[in-house]
């Protein structure tokens, strides 16, 4: 059947997200709160597969990464030293009629015929207001609707306003003129924005009795400013040594000027965020001679000799097979590097992951262009360097294995590492707003202790949104087919083809009839069997079909039923089960005492 369109689409999966138990609206009896969203019974446990599946390949799989929680509300410093009180905003217009807010950077453009007028006058109250008034008008709209916005604008506060004799007001300085592609007026009303300003994304708090400038705290806006914190408790009780990495997923809160599209632009959402933390290219070439630069693809397992670009790129891949691994393909997924000019100013790199959603823009081809998953960003040593400068803490760490490596180089390499170093850190410095000549002095102290195997660790920044892979796995996941029944009756089936792994029910659990005693009580004790090793749902009620187009539509990705064959009405079947695979509707008999193993295979 043809493909729904991107609207029509996102209709259908939101619908099914509330029907279905995978998404509601937060606090929806009181008419909801814009921007934040609950996770229903298989949404909550999807959100927990996806977590834990994570969680596994960043902490338990591997050696060289350790774990850490942290709290939501931190010392306020922390987020000074960061940058976030000062420079964690979005620019921000306003509608001067409605009131409504939208980011600067994500109006559409519109075009049309302009509307303007330069103030206005009430003839019953004697008053006249002096300013600009611009309206849109999208073709087919009659210019009176135009007037009637000019004529709410200029009247708001004013007697008029108050007795609704505002539509009679007289306008000034009408003009009409044609634009195109404009990206300043309102989506909703037409009006004219209001100049870009910033915005602070940061929610606010206060910590103690009194709501003063003294106790103010933030909900922290990212999972990754606790793990710098936390840098070298981890690093001493943890017994790693760099390079290494902290994980940590947890909840993040930003006061999003505009949420959009159901859950992926929210103001209460989760990270699951990585630190690896890397020797600088200097210290790796002073150790093994030379610093590996990668080539095209994965670029393998780490060695000694990888440099910060090897360690981003192989995160990247990393990340890439993660997705693969849970059901997202590499096709519905583009790999963007940000061009220099995007870049925040600490990093040297920067690739977004995207996912190809169905609002997607497309470009000149009509092909989606995708939407942010996650950021993998080469942050250089700036983050640690920021903690160390605010709060006086040493965030350095000692590497015998570079101090006694430094000892054996000529002088000549010495100098040009040094040189280096110290380059990297006096920009640094003076980016930061400190003075050459302290900035001079701090970065050669800097570039001196390499020889004593001393250096500030780099970073690669592997940083994703839990509820945007919700998202994309709901997206991807959501499909309709035809199909027809033993009957030659011809219906739609909607099923969500998740992937084993992350499906919230792995198998549905079915006695072919609920009024045979027999049946029921074998088909809780197969339940039994697979219960605490994995989420099932048992279900006796209504005709088998049914039951399994409920839970094709809930993503399980199998069914077992129990019939009379279970209980030997046929010798040869005792003890089997029809197993039913989701997506192709195939069923076979299987063992009772091979279900559990062959269920395990599939969902790990």
């Amino acid at each position: 059947m043809a493909e729904p369109k991107a609207n029509e689409l996102m209709e259908k999966i939101v619908s099914l997200c509330k029907r279905k138990g995978l998404v509601f609206q937060s606090s929806e009896i009181y008419g909801g709160i814009n921007g934040f969203w609950d996770y229903g019974p298989l949404g909550a446990e999807l959100k927990r597969n996806v977590k834990e599946l994570w969680w596994n390949a960043m902490t338990r799989m591997r050696d060289d990464v350790a774990g850490l929680e942290a709290t939501i509300i931190m010392h306020p410093q922390i987020w000074r030293a960061s940058g976030h009180v000062d420079t964690f905003a979005d620019l921000m217009r306003e509608c001067p009629l409605t009131k409504k807010r939208v980011r600067a950077d994500q109006v559409d453009p519109q075009s049309g015929t302009i509307y303007r007028w330069s103030g206005a006058a009430s003839a019953k109250n004697g008053w006249t207001v002096e300013k600009l008034c611009g309206v849109l008008l999208l073709k087919g709209q009659h210019p009176d609707s135009a007037r009637k916005k000019a004529r709410e604008f200029y009247a708001q506060g004013t007697p008029d306003w108050a007795s609704g004799d505002w539509q009679t007001l007289e306008l000034k300085g009408e003009t009409v003129a044609a634009v195109e592609n404009s990206l300043d007026f309102h989506p909703e009303s037409g009006v004219e924005l209001t100049a870009a300003r910033p915005f602070n994304l940061m929610f606010k708090t206060y910590v103690g009795p009194l709501e003063s400038e003294d106790n103010v705290a933030y909900l922290r806006p990212e999972t990754a400013q606790a793990i710098f914190a936390q840098f070298k408790n981890v690093l001493e009780t943890s017994r790693q040594t760099v390079p290494f990495g902290i994980a940590q997923v947890g909840k993040a809160f930003r006061n999003e000027v505009t949420p959009r599209n159901f859950t992926f632009r929210s103001r209460e959402f989760e990270q699951m965020e990585l630190e690896f933390f890397i020797k600088p290219d200097e210290a790796v070439e002073a150790i093994a001679g030379t610093v590996i630069k990668p080539g095209e693809g994965h670029p393998g397992e780490p060695t000694p000799a990888w440099g910060w670009q090897a360690w981003h790129k192989y995160w990247v891949e990393e990340r890439i097979r993660f997705y693969e691994g849970i059901g997202l393909p590499r096709e519905t997924l583009v790999e963007y590097w940000q061009k220099p000019e995007e870049l925040a100013h600490y990093a040297r790199a920067c690739v977004d992951i995207l996912f190809k959603f169905p609002f997607s823009k497309r470009d000149e081809k009509g092909e989606l262009l995708g939407e942010e998953l996650e950021g993998i960003a080469a942050r250089s040593d700036f983050d640690l360097s920021q903690h160390e400068r605010c709060s006086g803490k040493p965030m350095g760490v000692f590497d015998e294995e570079l101090r006694a490596a430094w000892g054996r180089l000529d002088p000549a390499k010495q100098q040009e590492l040094a040189q280096r170093y110290y380059d990297a850190r006096y920009k640094y410095l003076t980016k930061t707003g400190v003075e050459p000549e302290p900035a001079a002095k701090e970065a050669k102290a800097n570039a001196e202790g390499l020889a004593k195997g001393q250096y500030i660790p780099h970073v690669i920044e592997p940083s994703a949104g839990v509820d945007r892979l919700i998202l994309a796995l709901i997206s991807h996941a959501y499909c309709e087919e035809q199909v027809t029944d033993e009957k030659g009756k011809t219906e739609t089936r909607v099923v969500m083809r998740f992937h084993p792994r992350v499906a919230p029910v792995k198998v549905g659990i079915f006695p072919l009839l609920k009024n045979k005693p027999e049946l029921v009580a074998k088909a809780l004790e197969v339940r039994n069997l697979l219960r605490p090793h994995m989420a099932v749902f048992y279900d006796e009620a209504g005709a088998i079909g049914r039951r399994y187009r409920r839970q094709d539509e809930a993503g399980t990705p199998y069914g077992v039923t129990i019939d009379f064959d279970t209980l030997g009405e046929k010798p040869e079947l005792l003890n089997t089960v029809t197993l039913r695979e989701r997506d192709s509707m195939t069923q076979t008999r299987i063992s009772i005492d091979a279900l559990l193993p062959f269920l395990l295979s599939k969902i790990r």
